[in-house]
């Protein structure tokens, strides 16, 4: 052993440990495209160079058994319970737009809001979310989940929402969004759902709070009135989104 050589970073020995786990699997475990160039890598997970790595195994192609099991026909609780990384700031948003009494179509919707940072993608989550609910929401719900992500950028004082101190923190105080924003929030401002989109961002906790009580059993009767579970069971419907689903429920199957 070198003792000149230079100790692994807190990375490096993420990896090693994850290449460690992965040797003691059934199965070859993949990351996407996205997952490397997340880390700064603009690689795939090739064939040839896995199967050498890991000889006489098979890439994995179902579950994922680092990962809580799923029943056969999951519904959106099953997701909220199995698969979101963190439900807290959701359920803050809409337990604030319940006690504030919105009708059950802002409550979901800001319920739904943030659904695609937490299972899926940061980047344009707001397009991301409204294409996963879509099939399964009222239209005006899924319009006003992809439009907060113009509006949260521009005050309305008119219902006492201005401009989050926490994004001049996070992105600092000159901070400009986005040309295509810009016009998103303009079309959004003079639509007829203009509101409901706006009550996301009025009820959004922009501060959370880790000892509020919340829980998502308060939800549940709201999510089957207003939300289209399918019989097949979400991801496994044929819906436009349903793939989706799916990337969420197998993220890392091989094809």
């Amino acid at each position: 052993m070198n003792e000149h050589a230079q100790p692994l970073s807190m990375s490096e020995r993420a990896d090693e440990l994850e290449e460690e786990k992965m040797h003691e699997m059934e199965r070859i475990i993949t990351r996407s495209t996205i997952a490397h160039l997340m880390d700064g890598n603009i690689k795939m997970d090739t064939s040839p160079e896995m199967r050498a790595r890991y000889p006489g195994k098979f890439f994995l192609m179902g579950d994922d058994p680092r990962l809580p099991p799923m029943p056969q026909k999951p519904t959106l609780v099953d997701y909220f319970r199995h698969r979101f990384a963190s439900t807290a700031h959701l359920l803050q948003s809409a337990t604030h737009a319940l006690k504030g009494g919105q009708p059950e179509k802002v409550v979901l919707a800001c319920l739904l809001h943030d659904i695609a940072i937490v299972s899926f993608i940061r980047c344009d989550h707001g397009y991301w979310g409204a294409q996963m609910i879509e099939p399964y929401v009222d239209e005006e719900v899924a319009w006003a989940v992809k439009t907060h992500q113009a509006l949260r950028f521009f005050s309305d004082e008119t219902v006492g929402y201005g401009y989050p101190d926490l994004y001049k923190q996070l992105f600092g105080p000159d901070y400009q969004p986005e040309p295509y924003i810009v016009e998103e929030y303009k079309r959004a401002r003079a639509h007829k759902w203009y509101m409901t989109s706006r009550l996301i961002c009025v009820n959004d906790i922009y501060s959370f709070d880790p000892n509020a009580r919340v829980s998502l059993d308060d939800f549940v009767d709201i999510i089957g009135r207003n939300f289209r579970q399918p019989k097949e069971g979400l991801g496994l419907d044929n819906s436009p989104s349903a793939h989706m689903w799916r990337t969420i429920l197998w993220p890392t199957r091989f094809l």
